[in-house]
């Protein structure tokens, strides 16, 4: 089962904004805090207000008390401290993971809503096992021909991660708000082989009609906006306590880029919306899969179209209930 709470990473991120703004509040430097509380390296300071170091609970103590916090602001700040440096316990609870593939669970754990679009792949929320294989195993071979490939664990073990991440989603208790903008060409035949495609699309069709899902196909000759054409897939992430950043995940093909700047933020936040509004309504979106689903049934051939239609009137149903209750 992968954690519920906060990741340490998003610990950390909480710990720096709050240390930043006490330090701030009691108009004092960088230089003047460190010469008062004895550290001998100026850059300790600095990794730990940008959440780059694991933090010490003594420093950390020394700090709120240069800074004349309440007795409550410290007990507060110090059980941020406590889980912003068990990363270790964190992690136990994943199969092996790339760096770049934690970076993703470190926002997802104790997220309240989830805003996601790509314009290539399907997200790694959504995946199917065989869909997240083959995206996992052509990452490599492009690594390893460009010499870079340095993977501690299989594909296997990225697969088994990934499914347990995915977990958040069915949460009974406290999974976050989720949507989604899909190109139809993520589903296309470039993406993958034909029963690999019928097993994705089968699973978006029973993730659409999930109370807390929200899918949207944004089809490939819709336009967006005054022909905006987004240029790489990005992820915004909310949290359970507001206290905790906004954060922007920009995805590219081996690398990500992480932000909580405010207008880096909103650039996002009005292209989301922009293609939000140009893709199908989330009631089109799931009739459009389950007609896309049927398609490829049909074409596997009679045996395979039987077992898609078996399926499709209770997902149809779960749809209905669904559009019922909102």
């Amino acid at each position: 089962m992968p954690p519920t709470g906060p990741s340490p990473v998003l610990r950390r991120r909480r710990l720096g904004l709050e240390l930043r703004k006490l330090r701030e509040a009691a108009g004092l430097t960088g230089d003047q805090v460190i010469a008062r509380v004895g550290w001998a390296s100026a850059s300790k300071l600095s990794r730990l207000e940008n959440g780059r170091s694991r933090p010490d609970p003594a420093d950390v103590a020394a700090l709120l008390d240069l800074f004349g916090v309440t007795e409550a602001q410290r007990d507060e700040l110090l059980g941020i401290t406590g889980e912003a440096g068990d990363m270790r316990g964190w992690l136990r609870r994943y199969s092996v993971m790339t760096p770049q593939q934690r970076s993703f669970a470190e926002l997802e754990a104790g997220c309240a809503e989830i805003l996601e679009y790509n314009p290539v792949l399907v997200p790694g929320l959504l995946q199917t096992i065989g869909y997240a294989r083959l995206r996992i195993v052509s990452a490599r071979q492009v690594e390893f021909w460009a010499g870079e490939s340095e993977h501690v664990g299989s594909p296997e073990d990225e697969v088994a991660a990934r499914v347990a991440r995915q977990s958040l989603l069915s949460h009974p208790d406290d999974a976050p708000r989720y949507t989604a903008v899909l190109e139809e060409s993520a589903l296309g035949r470039r993406a993958g082989p034909p029963e690999v495609l019928r097993e994705q699309l089968a699973q978006l069709c029973e993730l659409a009609v999930l109370p807390q899902v929200t899918l949207h196909v944004l089809l490939r000759d819709t336009p967006i906006g005054n022909w905006y054409l987004p240029p790489t897939a990005f992820s915004i992430y909310r949290f359970a306590d507001p206290l905790d950043p906004e954060t922007l995940a920009i995805e590219g093909g081996f690398t990500n880029a992480m932000s909580t700047e405010a207008n880096t933020l909103n650039a996002y936040k009005v292209a989301f919306e922009w293609l939000r509004s140009a893709a199908l309504s989330a009631a089109d979106t799931t009739s459009w899969l389950f007609e896309a689903a049927g398609r490829l049934a049909e074409a596997a051939g009679p045996s395979t179209a039987a077992n898609g239609s078996a399926t499709a009137p209770a997902q149809r149903r779960r749809h209905s209930d669904r559009l019922t209750d909102r």
